[in-house]
């Protein structure tokens, strides 16, 4: 099966090493293959820390709250990675395209496909289908992972049953609690 690293995977790789990055180069490596991912990279020594600033800066993507905001960064990313579409076929993919020069190491390829990725899923799907976890909106809830909504309604709001489950929880105690204070005492 041939894997588009252009659309909704590359988001989800994206939002998987923001919430949980390797510990090194390897990881990062065996994770992209996880995703699809079969390129083989010329290791460097700066391709784990250049990789979490690519991811990094993706953040400030999820991060934007507003559409024009969140657009801008994505252009801007684009522009600093992406080349000329190009047509490759490597790995017994098939044919498909690429938007990167040829020969770039792990980091670079990451900020082209985040980037593209990212703006093909929001585009395709909607530019509010890329988020932080509702549970982390709670004081005191730690959760700051990265939702990426590929439901077919759109209404993903959380990372987990988890963290959905915990945010039910809460609401049902303040409704009972409000309703035990609005009960008059006799």
């Amino acid at each position: 099966m041939h894997l588009n690293p252009y659309g909704e995977y590359a988001v989800l790789l994206a939002a998987s090493l923001a919430n949980d990055m390797p510990r090194d180069r390897d990881g990062i490596e065996e994770r992209a293959r996880t995703f699809g991912m079969t390129m083989d990279f010329i290791p460097t020594p700066e391709d784990h820390a250049l990789t979490r600033q690519v991811v990094d800066d993706w953040l400030r993507v999820v991060d934007a709250q507003d559409p024009r905001e969140r657009a801008a960064i994505l252009n801007q990313q684009m522009a600093a990675a992406a080349a000329y579409p190009r047509l490759v076929n490597h790995d017994d993919e098939g044919w498909h395209l690429h938007y990167r020069d040829t020969n770039q190491g792990m980091p670079h390829v990451f900020r082209a496909i985040f980037s593209v990725g990212t703006a093909l899923h929001l585009t395709t799907r909607g530019m509010h289908r890329l988020g932080r976890c509702a549970a982390g909106e709670e004081p005191g809830d730690p959760c700051q992972a990265v939702v990426v909504d590929v439901t077919r309604n759109g209404r993903q709001r959380y990372c987990s049953v988890r963290c959905a489950n915990r945010a039910a929880v809460r609401r049902h105690r303040a409704r009972a609690g409000s309703t035990a204070r609005s009960i008059p005492k006799r």
